[in-house]
């Protein structure tokens, strides 16, 4: 005899119901940058918009970070800490292989025994974690679900890299998904494209060290041209699908939040998509940097922080890197 088994009972919907974020108390500006390699404050600004970053000190680790931004988060989302049933963190600059950093976290935040891992998507690591959150809320697996994009790439910069010194920062963003009583975490568009894997990479693998004692340590390395004409003309089209999929228009976004990896990427999706002047557009890159998987949440956290979106308001978020991986939906803000 087949035993019937119980289907799990999840909501009908989800929603980010709270948003959290912590930046490292050192702010490092241009002209820090410029001790190390041959450029100019100008040259640094017009090809990335990035005037400053914070790079985060001994004391505040990838942990550390992140507990600062969840705990906001939590707050934000008037529940308690041991509501959480799952905890997602994306990161790609947590040095320890195992255990993920995601138990330690929940355990710190009095979170109780949930599910707790961490994933590597790089620069859209919170799009995939929002995503799996999302589906285990309404999969009935979590009521509750922390989602924490999280990054200290001052860790992996090669600060005598001239294409790539300026454009890292740390941080942590963090978000609270719950049920909703209606749709406000629309459809993913997401995918790989993994024949431009090397376009952006570490530049040697841990296990070199085995062998090899004298190899210069890890740092991140992009070839930009080829991820700029990557992120500007196939993202915009992504970002599209992204609102063809939630069936809202441009004319019906209130906010738009993509990765903050380059100014001139965030104005020319803008010009791409053709979105109204109406729209307002998350700049954070300008005083944050590149924060990989911590950029949406940091950015959507400053806006509502700032009163340039507000609760309610329609967002898209698209979410890209190395990989070449990409995610995209449209939420409503907590």
């Amino acid at each position: 005899m087949t035993a019937k088994i119980k289907p799990a009972k999840g909501a009908a919907y989800a929603r980010i119901m709270g948003v959290g974020g912590y930046r490292p108390v050192r702010v490092v500006p241009n002209e820090e940058i410029l001790k190390h390699i041959d450029s100019s404050d100008e040259w640094i600004r017009s090809r990335s918009g990035i005037a400053t970053r914070h790079w985060a000190g001994p004391e505040e680790t990838v942990s550390a970070m992140s507990l600062e931004a969840a705990g906001k988060a939590i707050a934000d989302a008037g529940i308690t800490a041991d509501q959480i049933g799952a905890v997602i963190v994306s990161t790609v600059s947590h040095f320890k292989q195992t255990p993920a950093v995601a138990t330690e976290i929940a355990h710190k935040v009095g979170a109780g025994k949930p599910a707790a891992f961490d994933i590597s998507a790089g620069c859209a690591g919170f799009g995939y974690g929002l995503t799996m959150a999302k589906d285990m809320v309404t999969g009935g697996s979590a009521e509750y679900v922390l989602v924490i994009g999280v990054e200290r790439l001052s860790d992996l910069t090669d600060l005598e890299d001239r294409a790539t010194a300026f454009l890292f920062g740390d941080g942590a963003g963090a978000v609270v998904v719950g049920p909703s009583a209606e749709p406000a975490i629309g459809p993913v568009v997401w995918g790989s494209e993994g024949d431009k894997a090397e376009t952006i990479k570490q530049t040697v693998a841990w296990d070199v060290y085995r062998e090899e004692t004298d190899v210069r340590f890890p740092a991140i390395t992009q070839e930009g041209q080829a991820v700029f004409r990557w992120a500007v003309f196939e993202m915009a089209k992504i970002a599209q699908q992204a609102l063809d999929e939630a069936g809202v228009s441009p004319e019906d976004l209130d906010v738009f939040i993509p990765h903050q990896a380059n100014m001139r990427i965030i104005d020319s999706m803008v010009k791409t998509l053709k979105l109204p002047e109406s729209v307002t557009v998350a700049r954070d890159v300008e005083t944050t940097g590149n924060t990989s998987a911590a950029s949406i949440p940091l950015a959507m956290e400053r806006l509502l922080a700032t009163g340039a979106a507000k609760s309610g308001d329609t967002a898209l978020l698209i979410g890209f890197g190395a990989g070449l991986v990409y995610a995209a939906t449209v939420v409503t803000l907590p």
